[in-house]
């Protein structure tokens, strides 16, 4: 990573997830975040979400709070692709997520159906592309797509342009990958990556899921090696911060706002500073 470079940092809902869509921009905005992740689909098995799609007067709040913080929406998810998927909804989402000013929808490949799966998320890529978004799919040991080899597969037979994937580093990690997958010129794939930290050990398969959904660490308070992913990709690359993490549940949203921002900046120095 260039000492000059300047990421644009954004706060993924989840890190604060009970936080509604304006505390989430309020919070992160005090925090000094450039952007953030507001999830307008309720992922399965997860709390639900603020109803945003269809709520004219929520959705000129939202333009109206972003416009005064100067923050932007980097994505807004999640699209769990799975047999209930209905696919007349995503022109609403992309829609919503357009007049939003988000650049990303972003979706998760959760049906066993291949065909159905890839069929899904190529109409969801063809209604983002309609209205200027990029639909980003995201790899989870969990799920249907599980490996960065898979999502790049997935992406490449869809054959939409303005397709791409997502890196969570920790899904990275615990799909059995690592850095050294990264050697390929895919820059353009890369929209955005989503950073966190967590223990050098992976939990059971059957406790993957509750990791990533509330046990993980903020930037450089674990063992990934975060920093080798960063030297892999571009420098410029925008940063999603989803770091649920245990430890700091139970402090106001703005709390755990502010100290993800803090720990993050911390890391990124240290990773940017000249070696001797």
């Amino acid at each position: 990573m260039s000492q000059t470079s300047r990421h644009l940092l954004s706060l993924a809902h989840l890190t604060v997830l009970e936080a509604g869509p304006l505390e989430l921009i309020d919070c992160a905005a005090a925090a000094g975040f450039d952007a953030v992740g507001l999830r307008i689909v309720d992922p399965p098995g997860a709390p639900p979400v603020t109803p945003v799609i269809g709520q004219e007067a929520l959705i000129r709040a939202i333009v109206t709070r972003l416009r005064e913080t100067g923050l932007t929406i980097l994505d807004i998810e999640a699209v769990w692709l799975s047999p209930a998927t209905d696919p007349a909804l995503f022109a609403a989402i992309a829609e919503t997520g357009a007049r939003l000013g988000a650049r990303f929808v972003l979706a998760i490949g959760n049906d066993e159906e291949a065909r159905r799966q890839a069929d899904n998320f190529g109409r969801l890529a063809e209604a983002a592309r309609s209205v200027g978004l990029r639909a980003m799919l995201e790899f989870m040991p969990f799920s249907q797509v599980r490996t960065l080899g898979e999502a790049l597969h997935l992406v490449d037979q869809v054959g939409v342009a303005a397709a791409g994937v997502v890196i969570d580093a920790l899904h990275l990690w615990r799909s059995g990958g690592g850095i050294d997958e990264l050697t390929g010129p895919r820059d353009h794939d890369w929209g955005y990556i989503q950073l966190c930290d967590a223990r050098a050990d992976a939990p059971p398969p059957s406790a993957l899921r509750d990791e990533a959904r509330s046990d993980r660490f903020y930037p450089g308070d674990g063992a990934l090696d975060l920093a080798g992913l960063l030297r892999r990709l571009p420098a410029d690359l925008p940063l999603s911060i989803e770091a649920p993490c245990r430890a700091y549940a139970g402090l106001p949203v703005a709390e755990r706002a502010r100290l993800c921002a803090e720990r993050t900046r911390r890391f990124l120095t240290r990773v940017s500073a000249p070696t001797r």
